[in-house]
């Protein structure tokens, strides 16, 4: 006998019709990725806003090239690329208010830099130089994230901790594609969206987690669908396009701000490089792929943009390719500086106050070298 059996046991009435709590028709993607270059739209874009995008795009760009010359010069232990993907890198450090917060994944020292991070610190970690390299209050930008998508849930924290002391605070987080079939995204996206959490999320869809290809992580029609399935909108948008992508950003900041909740943006880009120094992507990808993607560049479809409307011409590429060089030759100057570390900087920003046990580690570390100090 059951215990639905026994007599005088309780027995349920059927429920009522099932009715979906939200309808889902908003928060589904676009059925195509979002676009502004090369369509009608593109006519009312502001002025300077693309030439900021444009300048902020060569630089980056540089800035890429750069710093991966540093990587096979061995000032650099490791590089992550974002060429091809500068379009995103842009628009993410850009969007942004001052009291923002952007969480970074390993592959967005050019956000962080657009943000106004010193570019030489944002390369800090990747030397292997003091610990995230800088402090992240000064910009507003968290340390970069080398485990994926961990960077996910703390943006969640840190702006409902905001929401709940109502401050005008926004989290912009950026992860990839690969990052999308951790466990941090899920649980990130499902308490944003429960807590209607002021966050962003920006996936960088650029097709490779590593060496696996975004159709074997995932069957879903797209990665801004999973949106939906948290009861959040899912934008879908042309990655490499830099007034898209900045528009789409800025559209769900201004609704985060505004307490409509989190967002989820899929910015469909490439990644060109491989996906770090020691990766040989020629293994898993085709040179015809990578040449497919170069020829919708995002400097190249900006340029196209701002030549037809009159707002850029040979003089003024020229400016903002040596504005790059600038930066390049300042960033090559100052990484082929050997570093001096101070090895009581161990001690330095784990807690807002050291506890005992670090006191006595730094006492003892001191002590350590006082005597090496006085052997020499």
């Amino acid at each position: 006998m059951t215990v639905l059996e026994q007599p005088g046991a309780y027995r349920p009435t059927p429920p009522p019709a099932w009715q979906p709590r939200v309808d889902a028709a908003p928060l589904l993607p676009d059925a195509e990725p979002y676009r502004l270059l090369g369509t009608d739209a593109a006519a009312d874009i502001d002025p300077a806003l693309l030439t900021r995008l444009y300048g902020e795009l060569v630089r980056g760009r540089r800035y890429n090239t750069q710093a991966t010359a540093l990587t096979r010069q061995g000032r650099l232990a490791v590089y992550p690329s974002s060429t091809g993907q500068e379009a995103c890198q842009v628009a993410a450090g850009l969007v942004l208010r001052e009291q923002d917060w952007l969480f970074p994944s390993y592959r967005d020292t050019l956000a962080a830099v657009v943000r106004g991070l010193d570019p030489v610190r944002a390369l800090t970690l990747l030397r292997g130089d003091w610990h995230s390299g800088y402090d992240p209050r000064d910009h507003r930008v968290a340390p970069l994230c080398t485990p994926l998508a961990t960077q996910l849930p703390h943006a969640v924290g840190l702006a409902h901790a905001a929401h709940l002391k109502g401050d005008d605070v926004v989290a912009l987080a950026l992860v990839g594609d690969g990052g999308t079939s951790e466990g941090d995204f899920h649980e990130a996206l499902n308490f944003a969206a429960v807590w209607r959490a002021p966050v962003v999320f920006l996936i960088q869809n650029n097709g490779f987690a590593i060496s696996v290809p975004l159709a074997k992580q995932t069957a879903a029609p797209s990665l801004a669908h999973k949106a939906v399935g948290y009861g959040m909108p899912g934008r879908l948008v042309d990655g490499n396009d830099a007034v898209a992508v900045h528009q789409v950003l800025g559209e769900a900041v201004r609704r985060a701000r505004t307490g409509g909740g989190p967002t989820l943006v899929e910015a469909v880009t490439y990644r060109i490089e491989a996906h770090t120094n020691a990766d040989d992507a020629t293994r898993y990808r085709s040179d015809a792929e990578v040449e497919a993607w170069r020829a919708h560049d995002p400097i190249t479809l900006l340029e196209e943009a701002m030549r037809d409307r009159g707002l850029l011409d040979d003089q003024a590429v020229r400016a903002a390719r040596d504005a790059a060089e600038r930066l390049a030759a300042d960033l090559r100057e100052r990484m082929h500086q050997d570093p001096a570390p101070d090895p009581m900087d161990l001690f330095e920003d784990v807690y807002a106050e050291k506890t005992g046990q670090l006191r006595e580690q730094a006492d003892f570390l001191r002590a350590e070298l006082a005597a090496e100090e006085g052997e020499r």
